[in-house]
This record gives structure tokens, sequence and C-alpha cells, in this order.
């Protein structure tokens, strides 16, 4: 009943920008913390970016001064805005949010399908 639906990536070349959206819907209640993730092959999957409702975003140290992470809480949306972008930045980004779905429930962490970014030089 819940799903993240993401857009946003495909192919730009070395300096150029991309940005990406991540939609949650279906029952929500509420969604403490927002994240965007990637994974490049051969390389293990790591954080790129996080957000909640009350605090500014964190950056791993490979993407800070070029990405900036943003949240529109009443479309339940995240966005990930990339400037300059390295051939490095290519992977799958997925998205994910800890969120519950009714007053009763625990926090849960649920991902999207993945979205390829190429960078190419």
């Amino acid at each position: 009943q819940v799903q993240l639906v993401e857009s946003g990536g495909g192919l730009v070349q070395a300096g150029g920008s991309l940005r990406l959206s991540c939609a949650a819907s279906g029952s929500i209640f509420s969604i403490n913390r927002m994240d965007w993730y990637r994974q490049a092959p051969g390389k293990q999957r790591e954080l790129v970016a996080t957000i909640t409702s009350g605090s500014s975003g964190n950056y791993a140290d490979s993407v800070k001064g070029r990405f900036t992470i943003s949240r529109d809480t009443d479309k339940n949306t995240v966005y990930l805005q990339m400037n300059s972008l390295k051939p490095e930045d290519t992977a799958v980004y997925y998205c994910n949010a800890l969120l519950r779905r009714t007053s009763r429930d625990y926090y849960g962490s649920y991902w999207g399908q993945g979205t390829q970014v190429t960078v190419s030089s």
C-alpha cells in the first residue's frame, strides 16, 4: 500500500545537471526521514544525502557542494538536485523513506525501485 516512485534519471555529460524526484504514496501517516542512496557496479551501496522535516540535509563528502536534497512535505516528495556531475557519479540511485502508515505503527523503511544516472566524459 506504500509506493515510492522515482524519476529524473538519465544520461548527461560531465559538468551537467539532473534533478531526481521520489514521490511516496499510499497509506502514510508521517515520514520521519527521506534518503538518497546510490550503487555503482562493483561497489557497495552508499548513502548520498538525507533529510528530516526539521533539519537541513546531510551529504556524503563526495557530493558536498554539488548536490542538494530538498523535501516537499505536503506532497511526500524528496528531490535531489545534482550539479557539476562527474563520471564517478554514475550509479543506480535509490530513494528510501522512514515512515509509518498509521499513528499506531512503528517507523519502517521503504525503498524505491532505483533510477539509472549515467555521466559521460
